[in-house]
């Protein structure tokens, strides 16, 4: 990996959703951290924290399947089911027993499903704006979901100013131009446009109600991040997560929206940092 761009030169073949893209950060020797991202983004979002973690830390991401750089294509299965499983196979595939990570948004409920359904064990987690508790999925989500083969056929320009008008709402001062066009061209071209809809429409509460109920079974250090100014999930969700994970601290990022990595990636950097460092 570059450090004039985000590229993730290494791949992994999952059982059941096909090819994943990955890179390392990192001495080979130094505490493993792994990240992951959320919907409808990819481990771009991460790409400063982890650089600057890297100095540290031996830092994995990844571009789940369905999203980024990662394999696209008719028929993959890529709910949140599929994505535990597949995050469960990756530990095991980069040796990792017991990692510290880092999780934003599905990220936290792959993260969750991981821990408590596939035996995945972390040295800590932090969870980042997390898709956790029900209800989830705004109004306009669930539209686009529920009517996927209609809006697979937009034309491509119009797709397109959809998907930016739907990326741009989850920053509260407004992403850079070009962050905002680098998330939003993954979704675009004859792969993209579909794999948009696709991930929406197989994402259903119904995966962090199979798990919610088990968050009281978390025995680890476990910080609950969130951005006061998030309209995609509300900031009092933090403190309702944090009350049903046993020791769970919050730590609010004053004035950011859902996108916490690009609102105020200085104030998270360093709040991820501390916790990493405590242990």
């Amino acid at each position: 990996m570059t450090r004039s761009d985000w590229v993730l030169d290494r791949t992994y073949r999952s059982a059941s959703s096909g090819e994943v893209r990955w890179a390392v950060l990192g001495a080979a020797d130094a505490p493993p951290v792994v990240l992951l991202h959320g919907t409808p983004f990819s481990s771009y979002v991460w790409r400063a924290f982890a650089r600057a973690l890297a100095d540290r830390y031996r830092v994995y991401v990844w571009d789940m399947p369905g999203y980024g750089a990662s394999e696209m294509r008719a028929g993959q299965d890529v709910s949140l089911a599929a994505q535990g499983r597949v995050f469960a196979e990756l530990l095991d595939h980069w040796g990792l027993a017991e990692p510290a990570v880092v999780a934003h948004d599905f990220g936290g409920c792959v993260a969750l499903r991981a821990h408590l359904l596939h035996g995945a064990r972390y040295r800590r987690l932090a969870l980042v704006d997390p898709v956790a508790l029900a209800p989830w999925g705004s109004p306009a989500y669930r539209l686009l979901g529920g009517h996927r083969e209609v809006f697979e056929q937009l034309p491509p320009a119009l797709h397109r100013a959809l998907v930016r008008e739907y990326v741009s709402s989850a920053s509260a001062p407004g992403l850079r131009t070009d962050v905002l066009e680098r998330l939003v061209d993954s979704w675009c071209g004859e792969a993209g446009q579909p794999a948009f809809y696709r991930q929406i429409a197989q994402n259903d509460q119904r995966f962090t109600d199979e798990i919610e109920a088990r968050y009281g079974e978390i025995a680890l250090p476990v910080l609950v991040c969130w951005g006061t100014e998030d309209s995609w999930i509300p900031v009092e969700r933090a403190h309702q997560l944090a009350d049903r994970i046993p020791g769970a601290r919050v730590r609010l990022i004053e004035g950011a929206g859902h996108l916490v990595q690009e609102d105020a990636p200085a104030e998270l950097t360093a709040v991820l940092s501390g916790f990493l460092a405590e242990g």
